[in-house]
């Protein structure tokens, strides 16, 4: 299969939803997204509509994954940890390696290391602060 690289939104869709698709079914991360995430195609497009904005600059996001991740590690008793920061990096490249190449598909490996990065180390301050 000759891979292309990451242009559209339904490229964007294609990353996203396989990518999730690993995520659910994945021993360690599976659960902390089956517990929380109850409608699957809403979470879909959202984070769709979020790596569209962080890949094309074309439009704005409006949630909030911090708070979102913030959130999810006060619900799972603050076990989140870098081992599942890098699980989920590594499953992300290995989807856009499976699907993509290209310029953005480099750009969405950068910035999801990036992202995961600012996370983790924003979760770990959140902790610090209810302490």
């Amino acid at each position: 299969m000759d891979k292309k690289d990451i242009k559209t939104r339904d490229d964007v869709f294609l990353l996203v939803s396989s990518f999730y698709d690993k995520i659910r079914s994945d021993a360690e991360l599976g659960p902390f997204f089956n517990n929380l995430i109850k409608d699957w195609p809403a979470h879909i497009e959202n984070l769709t509509n979020f790596w569209e904005a962080s890949l094309f600059l074309k439009t704005k996001y409006l949630g909030n994954p911090l708070e979102a991740h913030i959130k999810v590690d006060q619900e799972n008793n603050h076990i989140i940890n870098e081992r599942h920061f890098g699980l989920w990096l590594n499953l992300w490249f290995k989807t856009i390696d499976e699907l993509f190449e290209g310029d953005y598909a480099q750009n969405a490996k950068h910035r999801a290391r990036k992202m995961g990065t600012f996370l983790y180390m924003k979760i770990f301050e959140a902790r610090q602060k209810n302490v």
